[in-house]
């Protein structure tokens, strides 16, 4: 006991030694931290993760969004940003024990292969993908690989007897930025955009020449849900809607440097009506493209307020392969806005704020978030009233659908039960449902879930989670017979945008921007700022 004692006064000695020295080099602190973590730990310790924990330390003290990303995650977000992976061109869902093509890309080489909805998959490159045990993302990397190298199949299929064996080329995929481009009616167009990649502004392009052709005079471009992605791409996706030379933003780095960056005239849309969908998931570059087009009033505004991410960030690529994602400039809308909110309070605050706007009633209806009169702006042509410093707020609110965005529906979605249920539903009844809808626009008009289908993924979500509505629940059935509809959309028709074609037909968000572009006076009405809506749903 007494050892112990004078080893312990021995280090409370030292410490105030030390104490009273002059601080010590920052860097040499580091390496001595870690020397000593070395030389006395009780176990092994490994140097790599004590540095990669270091310097996530380090990075994670500075803003929410500057990070620290291992080799690993830089490969796998590099793949998902640049547009474009080695597969075979399908979608496949566990379904028990069994792994389901649920959807073929018309043009990838599955397609042209021979592949088909339906078709169950029990083996890939000889290792079999029955059972429990493989989750979806272990399928994913067996059917995935390099590019120009085949990939064998083995495959059942209903109504043949044999299994049936595919050797599909591995060709580059592309992950489309573009979720669908569809004409709503003879002249309003609708693009929605998930992420801002490298292949969105040529996917823009490509969409608005084709909707064009299809006699696109107006257009809504729905930004909700989309998290930003490449400021590059957010330029290019402005420069098809703004003249050229029009500021797009500004950025501002640690020692004043102002950098302007504006539009090369390119674009394919310059003076169509225009209203932009947003929501509180509307983020950074999505923030970047609605501000420019609010600020410079050429177009209409509609949801509610952006998440608020006025930062830019530059990635620094270490000699491993990983990367420091650092902040290195706060970006300014054309009027001079900033739109960052506030992260004084931490991470999780920050990230926390979509409860906090659900709590505060300001999801549900407008008026419950005010800006100081210090945060004032006016636009560049009409002088109407914006303001900065916590997300872009709509020209007109509209309410969140609190159904749609709920926690159990999140928690039946993510369960399989809705999916199953829509693909066992279409393994039944594909041949008299294609009979009678045998195009998408007929089925989208007349289809309804049956009541049946509603009550046995209520029942089966019941089973297996918490706090699911009864079977009573108006809106609740309304929201899984809309999801059910959208799923069997998806396996019935060969496309990516008829679940959201299905959506749009019970979003209030689109029928709203459906009725102010159908009304010339009260387009112009909101743009000068003049006039507020009353949100409607009959625009059908």
């Amino acid at each position: 006991m007494k050892n112990i004692d004078k080893i312990t006064l021995s280090i409370f000695a030292s410490a105030i030694a030390l104490s009273a020295q002059a601080q010590m080099n920052p860097k040499l602190k580091f390496d001595e931290a870690l020397k000593v973590i070395q030389e006395n730990y009780v176990d092994e310790v490994k140097d790599e993760q004590l540095v990669d924990a270091a310097i996530k330390a380090m990075v994670g003290d500075l803003d929410p969004h500057s990070a620290y990303i291992s080799r690993e995650e830089a490969e796998a977000m590099n793949q998902v940003m640049s547009g474009s992976f080695a597969g075979i061109g399908i979608k496949f869902l566990k379904v028990n024990d069994s792994t389901i093509v649920t959807g073929v890309n018309p043009d990838g080489p599955a397609a042209r292969g021979g592949l088909r909805q339906g078709d169950r998959i029990i083996a890939v490159d000889g290792k079999t993908v029955i059972g429990k045990g493989l989750k979806n993302q272990d399928i994913m990397l067996l059917l995935r690989g390099e590019k120009g190298k085949a990939v064998k199949l083995d495959v059942t299929r209903e109504g043949v007897e044999k299994t049936m064996v595919f050797n599909i080329m591995r060709e580059q995929i592309a992950e489309l930025s573009i979720l669908a481009s569809y004409m709503v009616d003879k002249e309003v167009g609708y693009i929605a955009l998930s992420i801002f990649g490298e292949s969105t502004r040529r996917e823009m392009d490509a969409a608005l020449k084709k909707l064009k052709a299809e006699g696109m005079k107006k257009l809504i471009l729905d930004l909700q849900n989309n998290g930003g992605g490449y400021v590059e791409a957010a330029i290019g996706v402005a420069d098809e809607f703004l003249p050229k030379e029009s500021e797009v933003f500004y950025s501002v780095n640690n020692k004043g440097d102002k950098n302007y960056y504006g539009t090369g005239g390119f674009g394919q849309f310059m003076s169509g009506n225009l209203v932009v969908l947003i929501d509180e998931s509307t983020a950074s570059s999505s923030e970047i493209v609605t501000g420019a087009l609010q600020d410079h009033d050429r177009a209409v505004i509609v949801g509610r307020r952006s998440f608020g991410k006025g930062l830019m960030q530059k990635s620094l690529v270490l000699t491993d392969g990983s990367v420091l994602r650092i902040t290195g400039a706060r970006y300014y809308t054309p009027s001079g806005r900033s739109i960052q909110k506030s992260y004084e309070k931490g991470k999780a605050d920050y990230f926390g704020d979509f409860n906090r706007r659900m709590a505060s009633g300001e999801l549900k209806e407008e008026g419950h978030f005010q800006w100081p009169d210090s945060l004032k702006y006016k636009t560049l042509v009409n002088k109407r009233t914006v303001y900065g410093g916590g997300g872009i707020m709509p020209d007109k609110f509209i309410p969140i659908d609190t159904n749609v965005y709920s926690v159990w529906l999140g928690n039946v979605m993510n369960s399989g039960v809705l999916t199953r249920t829509g693909f066992n539903y279409v393994q039944q009844n594909r041949a008299s449902l294609m009979k009678k809808y045998p195009e998408f626009p007929a089925f989208n008009a007349a289809f309804k879930s049956d009541d049946l289908l509603i009550d046995e993924v209520l029942t089966q979500a019941a089973a297996k989670i918490k706090g699911i509505p009864a079977k009573t629940d108006a809106g609740a059935r309304k929201s899984i017979a809309m999801e059910l509809k959208s799923e069997i959309a998806a396996l019935l028709y060969i496309g990516n945008s008829f679940p959201l074609r299905v959506r749009n037909e019970d979003s209030e968000s689109f029928h709203t921007a459906l009725n102010i572009l159908r009304d010339e006076t009260m387009y112009k009405k909101l743009l000068s700022g003049t006039i507020k809506t009353t949100t409607t749903k009959n625009s059908k």
